[in-house]
């Protein structure tokens, strides 16, 4: 009896586990920043779309380019141009939550992709980024370590 009741919390945890959230913000096919080039943001300050077809992964999220010199940037590198908080809210991560973005909430601060919720929430972020931004480094790794 205790062996079949082992068994089945097991089970329970490999399937709450299967359906816990990722450590990267992706879309149901694995796709990280709904699609977008991560290294544009940085190098031409857009936010411009990738291509199907020109890829990478990292940390189980596929992440698409709009030139073949991004995505070679990227696998050299990807550390400098992964977003924040894998993707998620950064005000959502301050708050020890994680939550998804509008992509055009996007800015560069301090060599750091960050992403939030809605403009009303990037404005009330940027009223007092540093701020937020150490509380959101703070509970990153517990919130990285529960969507894992």
């Amino acid at each position: 009896m205790k062996s079949s009741l082992r068994f089945v919390a097991a089970f329970a945890l490999l399937a709450i586990a299967a359906h816990a959230k990722s450590p990267v913000n992706t879309d149901a096919n694995g796709l990280a920043l709904e699609g977008h080039d991560p290294v544009a943001f940085f190098t031409i300050g857009v936010a411009l779309p990738g291509k199907p077809g020109l890829t990478a992964e990292h940390n189980g999220a596929t992440y698409r380019f709009a030139k073949k010199a991004h995505r070679e940037s990227f696998i050299a590198n990807p550390e400098k141009f992964l977003p924040a908080y894998g993707g998620y809210c950064a005000y959502g991560a301050a708050k020890g939550a994680l939550y998804p973005v509008d992509i055009d909430t996007w800015q560069i601060f301090e060599d750091r992709l960050i992403l939030n919720y809605s403009a009303k929430i990037k404005e009330q972020f940027n009223a007092d980024i540093e701020a937020f931004l150490t509380a959101a480094d703070a509970n990153w790794p517990g919130l990285n370590t529960a969507a894992n």
